[in-house]
Parts: C-alpha cells; structure tokens; sequence
C-alpha cells in the first residue's frame, strides 16, 4: 500500500521541487501538499492516513516550534520531520525535544532528502551529520520531565501560569490537598524547591515542550532515539 507523505511547506518553489524529488525517487508514494498549518490539519483529518510530515518551521499562521507542538498534540502518532534553512544546533536539539522524528536541512542533497524519509517511514529518527546529542541542562530537563504523570504536568502548565493553588484544584476538580501534594512530587522529581525555581527550569525548554511531552505518546520514543542516523547533503549514515 502506499504511503502518504504531506509536505508543509509555504515557499511554492521549493515546496514544488520537494514534491518533484520525493515522486521521482520513491514510486510507492503519494505526496500532497498545504502552506499554512491550518490546511494541514485539515488535510489530516481528510486522509483515511496520513504516514509522514514534512514540515517547515516558518509558516504564515505559525512559527517556531509552534506548528510542530500543535500537530504532536493533535496527532501525537504521527511522525514529523523538520525540513528546514535553520540548522544549527540549538534548533535541531529544540525539535528533537518537542517530538520531532527527524530534522532535514534543506540544504540537503536529493539522495540524502530521499533516504532520510525512507528511514524515517522504516521508524528511524534522522539527524544532520555532525549533530551532537548533549547532555545539556534542556535536555537533563527534559528527561526530569518524561518522569512526571501526565496529571503533574498539567499541575506544572498551570503553575506556569501563575494560577494559584485554590485555582488549579478548581480546574481539575479536586482536592487543594492533591493540588498540595502534586506540586510537592513537582519539585521532589525536578529537583526545585519553589514555584519560582520549577518555572525557571521549564523556561529552559519553553512551556510548549512541556506540553508536546504532555500529549505525546513516547512509549518507545528513548529507545529509538539511541538508533539515530546521521544525514548530511551527500547521504544518510546510520550510527551504531
């Protein structure tokens, strides 16, 4: 059966040469196309299965990793490779953190353009040659964060907010003393000691990445993280 791959991309011409390259070197696809985020998640909801994104980071209606955070809430199985100019290392960790399955440059030759989504559709997660996973404080968070129960995240959306303790048990309809006793494993698991300190640490991810770890179903995802492949302009390498 085919696969259904949906670019998303605004720029016409590239978007044209993207779907030209993809229908050439891969005949057991089918590939459509939108230019905003909304056409996307209407083209989404039109297919009985959409297999594979392609998205771009600068949309007229969504920029960032603003599009990304909202297609992983909505679609949380559904793979997504950034396709983008900007390539640099905080970018491509920032996607990998909100659930990307994958980052393109587009500055990426066609062979690699093409094995990169092969390994991607063959459940691979695809990075730029040279890119370097750290350890860094985002994503020591970020991992602090995957230990949370998605209740304790939606506690700490909140606290982010500024919302008090009386007000948050109002939005969950619950106890003040389970809203108490949820902030408390907050900081015990983040390793804070105040609503300021457990704020500041979420900063360092941005609060949409709390939310993609939220609605994400990662069952599996650590796993394939350590199978990565390296991509570059002249080809894709796995590493083992």
């Amino acid at each position: 059966m085919p696969k259904t791959l949906l670019i998303v991309e605004d720029h016409p011409l590239f978007a044209e040469a993207l779907q030209t390259v993809i229908r050439g070197g891969m005949s057991d696809v089918r590939v459509n196309h939108a230019s905003t985020l909304r056409e996307a998640r209407t083209a989404i909801q039109k297919e009985e299965q959409v297999d594979l994104i392609l998205l771009d980071l600068w949309l007229p209606d969504t920029h960032g990793f603003d599009g990304l955070l909202e297609l992983r809430r909505q679609f949380p199985k559904l793979p997504i490779v950034i396709v983008s100019a900007f390539a640099n290392q905080n970018v491509i960790e920032k996607a990998m953190v909100c659930g990307a399955a994958g980052f393109i440059p587009k500055s990426a030759g066609k062979d690699a353009l093409l094995q990169g989504i092969t390994e991607v559709l063959a459940g691979e997660i695809v990075i730029p040659r040279g890119y370097c996973a750290t350890a860094s404080a985002a994503s020591l968070q970020a991992d602090r964060l995957r230990s949370l129960t998605r209740q304790q995240l939606r506690v700490l959306q909140m606290l982010c907010q500024g919302l008090l303790n009386k007000q948050i048990a109002f939005e969950l309809d619950v106890g003040e003393t389970t809203v108490k006793a949820h902030i408390s494993e907050i900081f015990r698991k983040l390793s804070v000691c105040s609503r300021t300190q457990a704020v500041a640490e979420v900063s360092k991810l941005e609060l949409g990445a709390v939310l993609a770890l939220y609605a994400a179903d990662n069952s599996g995802r650590s796993a394939h993280i350590s199978q990565r492949t390296n991509l570059n302009s002249g080809g894709v390498k796995q590493s083992r």
